[in-house]
């Protein structure tokens, strides 16, 4: 039998006795599905003997698995285990990779890669000419690439960061079938808003593949983020000191566990040197199965100077809770979103609408407004405060934000923002005066 069920059967007996016999499950789903922020899920209401004994064992749950299960079903068999793991902290965060094992690239100005460890990450970006000189984005990938879904989502992004840094052609040549899906008139909007952007714009992208150390859920489950941050955080110190990259240049992106190193990198880096790196952003940050004892742990508001986080599955491999300055939840929390057939797939389609942000000309294909629950924005018919959720965020922004997507690539609707006396719109209008100055003057 498995010691996990046998454990939980116990506790959940002895929560059982102390829970009305009405508010079971039926209460429970209720709360899952309300699209809501402000869920209290009582231990009670968690999951019943009967369905302890009816979980798979640990080393059974795979992405295969996983993707074999319909977005209900994925999730509701991940709330349940994670919701076992809490009992008397079952899962103890004790798989740490080695630094030597971990490997990555950097994405040179032609599109090439040099590879390098994460031990020898900052000799190898002492061999790099004109590194830091702008923008530097360090994409910690959280799911083993091998995976097909999973190297598709990792590739839309990395693809995306070569055509905004110049490192490619725009558009690219593996990017047809989202242009095809593309009306004509968003093509002319793209073109024109891609003229519009400055050539000159460069920057690094370092893609650091931690997901490939991750071979099962048990490994997922019990990965030690704390100690994987701290060695990144670690590296981040060694590229100030020793490459003089400043923080304020340094942009962290984190998919699934790797959200929750990229924060604990960005709690090291300041730690050891009083400084917070730019911005820190969490790609459908995963449920914490394992947490050290009496501590904090994963991403969170205070990591950088701006936090932000798209949560796409929370009630599936993500979480629901609230971890940054600003959290997006695409047609609101829980299990999928539009068009993802199941939680793997509902998980990387943070990533895949990152990636279309990035896009030159796609920087605004994702407004969304302030709202506690989905309910609540349909009700608002998605009027109010405005906010681009992707590369596009402002950093002023702060709270929950909702949107609608598209259930197929390109993703976001790309809806204009109403008029507003905020940020956004007063800076638009100044923009399109001043175009029409020069275009005046000419």
């Amino acid at each position: 039998m498995n010691p996990l069920r046998t454990l939980c059967v116990l506790a959940c007996l002895v929560a059982a006795t102390l829970a009305s016999p009405n508010n079971g499950n039926q209460q429970q789903q209720q709360q899952r599905r309300s699209n809501s922020l402000n869920n209290y899920e009582d231990p009670s209401n968690w999951v019943s003997p009967n369905q302890i004994e009816q979980l798979p064992m640990l080393k059974d749950v795979t992405l295969r698995r996983l993707e074999e299960m319909t977005v209900d079903e994925g999730g509701s068999m991940l709330s349940k285990l994670y919701h076992l793991s809490q009992f008397n902290r079952v899962f103890k965060p004790d798989y740490v990779p080695e630094a030597s094992k971990i490997k990555g690239y950097i994405v040179g100005p032609r599109g090439q890669k040099t590879e390098f460890n994460l031990n020898t990450f900052v000799q190898t970006v002492k061999r790099q000419p004109n590194f830091g000189d702008d923008e530097v984005t360090i994409f910690i990938q959280g799911l083993p690439q091998t995976w097909g879904q999973v190297n598709k989502a990792n590739r839309k992004l990395v693809q995306a960061y070569e055509q905004r840094y110049n490192l490619q052609p725009y558009p690219g040549q593996n990017d047809s079938d989202e242009q095809k899906s593309s009306s004509e008139e968003q093509q002319q909007q793209r073109r024109k808003q891609n003229q519009e952007q400055d050539d000159t714009t460069t920057g690094d992208l370092v893609v650091i593949k931690l997901g490939d150390q991750i071979e099962d859920f048990e490994q997922f489950a019990t990965l030690n983020v704390e100690r994987i941050g701290e060695i990144i955080g670690d590296r981040l110190v060694q590229l100030t000191n020793e490459v003089n990259v400043p923080q304020e240049i340094i942009h962290l992106i984190g998919q699934g566990p790797a959200a929750h190193v990229a924060g604990i990198a960005g709690r090291q880096y300041t730690r050891l040197t009083g400084h917070k790196l730019r911005r820190i952003t969490g790609l459908d940050a995963s449920k914490l199965f394992a947490e050290p004892d009496n501590k904090l742990s994963g991403l969170a508001r205070g990591d950088a100077d701006f936090v932000d986080a798209i949560h796409t599955s929370a009630y599936g491999m993500g979480t629901q809770e609230r971890l940054a300055d600003v959290d997006f939840y695409p047609n609101g929390p829980s299990e999928g979103v539009p068009g993802a057939e199941n939680v793997v797939e509902a998980s990387l389609r943070a990533t895949r609408y990152f990636a279309e942000s990035v896009r030159p000309g796609n920087e605004r294909n994702f407004p969304a407004v302030a709202a506690s629950s989905y309910k609540e924005y349909k009700q608002n018919n998605g009027y109010g405060k405005r906010a681009y959720m992707g590369i596009a965020t402002s950093y002023d922004i702060r709270g929950d934000y909702m949107l609608q997507v598209n259930s197929k690539a390109p993703f976001g609707r790309n809806t204009p923002a109403q008029t507003q006396s905020g940020y956004h719109s007063v800076h638009e209008a100044w923009r399109q005066q001043q175009q029409q100055d020069k275009k005046n003057l000419a």
